[in-house]
C-alpha cells in the first residue's frame, strides 16, 4: 500500500491542496534513481508513494494549462495523478533521464483524454488530429483574430489548417463542436418565424409509416409471388436456380454439374431456362391480380344523370 498523500477534495479546498504539496521535499537525481530501482527490483510501496508526492507540483502545473475547457481544476488535477501514477508504474531509471521529463506525457495525455470525455455529450474523437485541434484551435483562432461566433470566414480556415497540419474540413467540424451543446428544448427567439422549442423544427429524414407499410406489403407480395412461381419448376430446376441467383454466395457451375453429374454448359442451360419460366409465371400472376381491377374500371357505366335530363333524344332515356 502507498503512503497517503494529499487529498484534493471539495472540504479542503484547491488552497488547501497546494499549500499541503509545496510542504513535501524535492528528489535530487541520485535520490530519484534509486528510489525508482528500489520500485521496479522489489515493488517497494514506500519508494513509490515518494517518486508520486514530489511531483504532485509537477501535475498542478501541467493541469492549470487546460482550466479554460469549462472543467473544475479539482479533477483536471485528480486525473493528472492518476497519470502521474502510471508513469511511475512504467519508469525505467536506467534509461537516464528524470522522471518529470517521462511523466509530463502521462499527465497530459490523462488530463486531455479526461477532457474529451467531459467536454460534449457528443464524442470529440481520439486521433491525433482531432485532438490536436481540440487543444489548440482556440489558440490559433486568437492569433488569426478570428472571432466569429458561427462558422470561420474561408481564409481563416485554410490558414489554420496549414497551421495545425490537417483538413479544412476537421477544422470547420470541431470550430462548429466547440460551440457547445445545444439543448432540444432550448427556447427559439419569439423574432423567429413560428417561435416554440428548437426540436418543434427538427426534420425527419426516414420515411413516413404510411410508405414503410407500403413498402412491408409491397416486400412481402413480391416474396409471395416469387414462392409460387418457383413452383412451377422442377426439383432439379430450383435447386439449381436457387444455388445461382437465389443466394448471397451463389455456387459454380463446376459444383453444380458435379452434383447433377452433367456438364457445365449443361447447368447454364437448365439456370437460364428456369430463370424464364419463373419470369413467365410472374408476369401471369400480377396479369390475373391487375385483371379485376381492369375489369372494375371498364365494366361499370354510370351515366350523367343531369345530361339526360336536359336532352329527352338521348337513347338512355329509351
Amino acid at each position: 500500500m502507498l503512503t497517503p498523500l494529499p487529498m484534493l477534495s471539495p472540504e479542503g479546498g484547491l488552497t488547501r491542496y497546494l499549500r499541503e504539496i509545496r510542504q513535501l521535499p524535492m528528489l535530487e537525481f541520485a535520490e530519484e534513481q534509486t528510489l525508482a530501482q528500489r520500485w521496479r527490483e522489489r515493488k517497494d510501496s514506500q519508494a513509490a508513494s515518494a517518486l508520486v508526492s514530489s511531483h504532485l507540483r509537477l501535475v498542478v502545473k501541467i493541469a492549470m494549462g487546460y482550466r479554460g475547457n469549462g472543467l473544475p481544476i479539482g479533477e483536471l488535477i485528480s486525473e493528472g495523478n492518476l497519470g502521474l501514477m502510471q508513469a511511475v508504474a512504467r519508469f525505467e531509471p536506467e534509461r537516464g533521464f528524470r522522471l518529470s521529463t517521462y511523466a509530463r506525457w502521462w499527465i497530459r495525455a490523462s488530463i486531455q483524454q479526461y477532457v474529451l470525455r467531459s467536454w460534449s455529450i457528443v464524442r470529440i474523437g481520439s486521433s491525433s488530429n482531432s485532438k490536436k485541434l481540440f487543444f489548440n484551435l482556440r489558440r490559433v483562432k486568437s492569433c488569426l483574430s478570428a472571432y466569429e461566433d458561427g462558422d470561420l470566414k474561408p481564409e481563416h480556415v485554410a490558414m489554420i489548417a496549414i497551421r495545425l497540419g490537417v483538413r479544412q474540413k476537421d477544422v470547420i467540424e470541431m470550430n462548429r463542436r466547440l460551440g457547445g451543446d445545444a439543448s432540444l428544448n432550448a427556447p427559439i427567439s419569439e423574432r423567429e418565424e413560428g417561435g416554440g422549442e428548437r426540436q418543434d423544427w427538427l426534420v425527419d429524414a426516414r420515411d413516413n409509416q404510411e410508405k414503410v407499410l407500403v413498402d412491408h406489403e409491397e416486400g412481402d407480395h413480391r416474396k409471395i409471388s416469387l414462392r409460387n412461381a418457383l413452383e412451377v419448376l422442377n426439383p432439379r430446376e430450383r435447386r439449381i436456380l436457387e444455388a445461382r441467383r437465389l443466394t448471397d454466395l451463389p455456387l459454380t457451375l463446376a459444383i453444380l454439374a458435379a452434383e447433377f453429374g452433367v456438364s457445365r454448359e449443361r447447368v447454364r442451360q437448365i439456370e437460364v431456362r428456369a430463370f424464364g419460366k419463373v419470369q413467365r409465371e410472374i408476369r401471369a400472376l400480377v396479369a390475373r391480380i391487375e385483371e379485376p381491377k381492369a375489369d372494375l374500371r371498364n365494366a361499370v357505366f354510370i351515366p350523367d344523370v343531369y345530361a339526360i335530363h336536359k336532352n329527352p333524344q338521348s337513347p338512355i332515356r329509351h
